[in-house]
């Protein structure tokens, strides 16, 4: 996917129009507080509870952990729309603009990367406030925590559009949940990795997920919790690594597999789709 301003221009505009419309939409705005209002609830009913011999409460645990899941989840928002507009004919319409998909793509990544982004702040601001004994209070833990959703967001952000690309109808697509919340069980984001068997943690450590929830328990808690990970470290080469990496082969896979979809994608097969979702309905 050969990139020039003009396009990469046209994909931040479109993306942030959409972004924008996301937080006017009453349906969508719910969406955005609806999930962190409901996190923040069950964390502040949660934030006197121990957890374990290091002293640490359960909330102050399980915020970083809610912060990486609510981040990995963006591949699923991703697989989703892109599937959504796949049906309704919205692919078809960039297809037939000069660099109509590589301008999609990239106002999909601003977009969802961007209510992503406000959903976590929505999350981790009050979260600061309501929990005690996280190591937020420093410019080193928000940039560690900046440069973990950055990356974090280009290691995921494309496998959702890959996703997205293999199913063609909403129904399909929402078998994808499946393997994403096997991927998000065997992270250590809500369970530590070190207390399961040897052959999960290394599947768990070849999974984006793994890394960013790593990365922001390593922005906000305390070293004392490096008891319960790997190697009793933060390990933020390893982390940075295996995130751009996970980066790289979607950023190189995902313009292709989107461009192979589209050149299938047709008037009569968007008409078929939608003769077929109107008989389930009906």
């Amino acid at each position: 996917m050969n990139l020039t301003t003009s396009t990469v221009r046209a994909g931040c505009s479109r993306g942030l129009i959409e972004l924008r419309q996301s937080f006017t939409n009453g349906g969508e705005l719910l969406s955005h507080l609806l999930w962190p209002t409901m996190m923040l609830t069950v964390l502040y009913f949660l934030r006197d509870a121990s957890f374990g011999s290091a002293g640490l409460l359960l909330g102050t645990l399980a915020l970083p952990g809610i912060l990486g899941m609510n981040a990995a989840m963006g591949m699923v928002s991703m697989s989703q729309i892109l599937t959504a507009e796949r049906e309704d004919g919205t692919l078809m319409r960039a297809k037939a603009t000069p660099d109509g998909m590589p301008a999609y793509l990239i106002g999909k990544v601003v977009s969802v990367g961007g209510g992503l982004l406000a959903d976590l702040a929505i999350l981790l601001i009050p979260g600061l406030l309501i929990i005690d004994g996280l190591t937020a209070g420093d410019a080193g833990s928000w940039l560690t925590v900046t440069w973990v959703l950055l990356l974090g967001m280009a290691a995921t952000l494309p496998i959702g559009a890959i996703l997205g690309s293999v199913f063609t109808s909403a129904r399909g697509q929402g078998l994808i949940q499946l393997p994403v919340m096997g991927m998000i069980a065997i992270s250590g984001i809500f369970y530590p990795l070190t207390s399961m068997p040897e052959w999960v943690q290394w599947l768990g450590q070849a999974t984006p997920v793994y890394w960013l929830g790593l990365g922001m328990r390593s922005a906000l808690l305390p070293d004392s919790a490096l008891t319960a990970e790997i190697a009793e470290s933060w390990r933020h080469w390893e982390t940075a690594g295996v995130l751009a990496l996970w980066a790289a082969l979607g950023l190189a896979l995902a313009p292709l597999v989107l461009r192979r979809m589209a050149r299938r994608e047709s008037g009569s097969t968007v008409s078929a789709r939608r003769e077929k979702a109107l008989r389930r309905v009906g």
